[in-house]
């Protein structure tokens, strides 16, 4: 099935300013039906959820339909989505929450492939109740996290797992079903990062084993906010910290106030557009899986492109090996030019390459990047072969 990238991107506004965007791993461009969706919300009568006013059953038909919209998108159960201002922050929230069962001599595993999201709540949660870090590297050479880097850390007294579905810094995918089966089986739980997944492969949440997956809709074409998704029958064993007149019903109970209806409205539209990306027909969900398979066929020609072109520029210093199992991104370097520079350079010819750690510290620190990084070029569902020209181009 053909991808039409031109009739996609006729739907982002944001490309009529002319740039070609390889900074999408860090927030998507938006498509309009999303922008609309926002503001058509924020113009109409709405108020705190309930079913006595129009305005009430409105905010509860938008809340209703993102979960239904996320659930989709994921394999997962409506009753399971938790929706938050961030990824970071739900993280934070559930690590608080799950540490008030752990004491001295438990143990948490962490990897240092993670986006710092994904590593530090755990690690300071574990901290506070005096348990006990266990640390996973990852081949520096090919960036790859293998599986026994992580499994030969589990115990009897591992609570947790925490581990990224895909590096946003090196887009390297570890074997998630291989990693969570192996922490099942140790007893603990596993809270997969699928922020840096989800823009660009079909998620089943189910088949990954995953007991938390905490994702971010800005970085699949929608609004600014977060969301995990899992089990209903596992929410409902954990108590967060909360107030007391509000719901102690799952997952109401771990959203810490009144939702973002407008961003709620965005992120239905976004799942929606992802779900048209190729003409289908059918429940939402199989639209989904056609789509995104799709993408991932269009967006890894690209990847190829720019590999090829990449390796034929001299002075380029690629982090991370290309593997066939990642996402669209690649981490690079100039030889002899600082990153910022670089990013400079692209950004004054219209390629928008950003430079840093992106919050992916430890991971950077692996590499012997330090704290500065290097150049990241994501791969974003309105890329084309011309944007990958353009950034070749500027680069030589």
């Amino acid at each position: 099935m053909a991808y039409d990238v031109s009739a996609v991107r006729e739907h982002f506004p944001a490309l009529e300013e002319g740039a070609a965007h390889f900074d999408g791993p860090g927030g998507s461009q938006v498509p309009d039906v999303v922008g609309e969706a926002v503001a058509a919300t924020l113009l109409v009568a709405i108020a705190n959820r309930g079913s006595v006013t129009a305005a009430e059953r409105r905010a509860d038909t938008v809340v209703a339909g993102a979960r239904r919209a996320a659930a989709d998108l994921l394999g997962a159960e409506p009753a399971g989505i938790v929706f938050g201002r961030s990824m970071t922050q739900l993280t934070y929230d559930f690590s608080r929450t799950l540490a008030k069962n752990w004491g001295p001599g438990d143990e948490i595993v962490v990897t240092r492939l993670d986006h710092d999201a994904n590593i530090r709540p755990w690690v300071q949660a574990a901290r506070s109740r005096g348990a006990i870090v266990r640390w996973a590297d990852f081949d520096p050479v090919r960036g790859e996290l293998p599986v026994d880097e992580v499994t030969s850390l589990l115990s009897e007294r591992t609570r947790l797992v925490a581990v990224t579905a895909a590096s946003n810094l090196l887009g390297t995918r570890p074997d998630i079903p291989a990693i969570t089966e192996a922490a099942h089986d140790a007893g603990a739980l596993c809270y997969v990062d699928g922020v840096h997944l989800t823009p660009h492969a079909a998620v089943d949440v189910t088949e990954l084993g995953a007991d938390f997956f905490a994702c971010s809709p800005y970085k699949f074409l929608g609004p600014h906010l977060g969301l995990v998704a899992a089990s209903p029958a596992l929410l409902e064993t954990l108590h967060p910290d909360k107030l007391l007149p509000s719901t102690n019903a799952v997952p109401e109970r771990f959203e810490l106030g009144t939702l973002p209806y407008e961003l709620l409205a965005g992120t239905t539209a976004a799942i929606d557009f992802l779900a048209g990306l190729v003409p289908g027909t059918g429940p939402r969900r199989t639209r989904l899986l056609t789509s995104m398979r799709v993408l991932e066929n269009h967006e890894n020609t690209l990847l190829r492109q720019l590999d090829e072109g990449l390796a034929e520029l001299p002075g380029i210093v690629r982090h991370g090996s290309p593997t066939r199992h990642r996402t669209p991104t690649v981490l690079f370097s100039v030889d002899g030019v600082s990153p910022e520079t670089t990013y400079r350079h692209l950004a004054s010819r219209g390629v928008n390459a950003p430079a840093s750690s992106f919050y992916a510290v430890e991971c950077s620190r692996h590499l012997g990047l330090g704290d500065t990084g290097a150049v990241r070029a994501g791969i974003a569902p309105y890329t084309t072969e011309a944007d990958i020209s353009r950034l070749l181009a500027a680069l030589r």
